[in-house]
């Protein structure tokens, strides 16, 4: 099996390449990455010599149909797993064509060359599938009580949501016309290694770890569903293995927070682990609250732990304490990401937003 994984060096697909070399021992990744300000080639450095023997990197944009083109025919390329997307709802909120840039016509230039490269004299070749990484962020937001199910109506709410919704009606669309095999996966809020520092639980833990105000939104009583990554790239590895064609698999923990209440954990653990004192509850700064910001998401995920024998494996407690041992760990891999665009992008949109408030 040859799969091309497309945002390899990102968050969740670093994960997802180390993951799927360690489990599949005869399976091969060419990995493509534009290398953007969350895309990391360093993110793959711990790959061991076996495994980089079975990994290919090539850098280059999912809009470049020349370049896509090109590696189906030289890899001979079986399954495409696009977790290239623009991801951070705020980054859309101030930029929302660089989102429709890559999360939608990108994806559209993925299925045109494998429609070409795979659909051949009215038939598609056999063992070829194309699966999207979504978000649970397309069905929108949810009221106190209730779920997300595969059945939710799309709803996004954000330039960042949309524009994944819009993507993932393509892929549908390829399905329903001419019969292309793909699967979608709409994943929970993630947490783990090598999670950019713009997110919620890397943010908190390294602005903690440096006494700076931690900044929430609003009061922090948004509601979000948190999984590991490592258990989503299992359960990427089972619609991969089982998906059936055309159908769309939500993937969730049952791990509901409020922010505050997740922000004051982290606080709770790291002290527990650096005897910092300065580590507390005075350091949360409530900042203004983003514009339509969803107020809870919850993944009802049964339709894969009935039909695909998945489940989550790792518990919040044991994955949130392990993801802040790792951040405490990698020190310098902070110092080499947390520079210059990001560090510009923090004080712009985190700081000037404190002193509104």
């Amino acid at each position: 099996m040859t799969l091309l994984v497309t945002g390899c060096c990102g968050f969740i697909g670093s994960n997802f390449v180390y993951y799927y070399l360690d489990e599949h021992k005869d399976a091969r990744i060419i990995g493509l990455d534009k290398l953007t300000y969350a895309g990391n080639l360093d993110n793959l450095s711990n790959l061991t010599n076996e495994q980089k023997s079975r990994f290919v990197f090539v850098k280059g944009d999912i809009n470049n149909a020349e370049l896509v083109e090109y590696l189906l025919d030289v890899y001979d390329i079986d399954v495409i797993v696009n977790f290239a997307a623009e991801s951070h709802v705020d980054r859309s909120i101030y930029n929302p064509r660089a989102f429709v840039e890559t999360n939608v016509l990108g994806v559209q230039t993925l299925l045109d060359v494998a429609k070409k490269k795979w659909y051949i004299n009215g038939k598609w070749k056999h063992g070829k599938k194309f699966v999207q990484i979504s978000t649970d962020e397309v069905y929108g937001t949810l009221g106190p009580t209730g779920k997300f199910t595969e059945k939710t109506p799309l709803s996004p709410r954000s330039p960042y949501s949309a524009s994944k919704a819009s993507a993932d009606l393509l892929v549908i669309a390829h399905h329903e016309t001419y019969g292309m095999p793909v699967n979608i996966t709409r994943c929970s809020n993630n947490y783990g290694p090598y999670q950019f520092p713009e997110k919620l639980i890397p943010l908190i833990i390294l602005n903690a770890l440096e006494h700076k105000p931690l900044p929430i939104y609003g009061d922090g009583r948004q509601v979000r569903d948190w999984i590991h990554v490592f258990d989503h790239c299992r359960a990427i590895d089972f619609v991969i293995e089982k998906g059936k064609d055309g159908e769309v698999y939500n993937i969730g923990a049952n791990n509901e927070w409020e922010n505050i209440e997740l922000v004051k954990k982290i606080i709770e653990i790291l002290r527990q682990l650096t005897n910092d004192e300065l580590i507390s509850e005075k350091l949360i700064t409530h900042v203004k609250d983003r514009p339509g910001h969803d107020r809870r998401y919850a993944i009802d995920s049964t339709k894969i732990r009935k039909e695909l024998g998945w489940k989550p494996e790792i518990s919040f407690e044991e994955g949130l304490e392990a993801t802040i041992k790792w951040y405490l760990n990698n020190k310098q891999w902070v110092e080499r990401v947390v520079g210059g665009e990001y560090k510009e992008w923090y004080e712009k949109h985190y700081v000037r937003e404190r002193k509104l408030n």
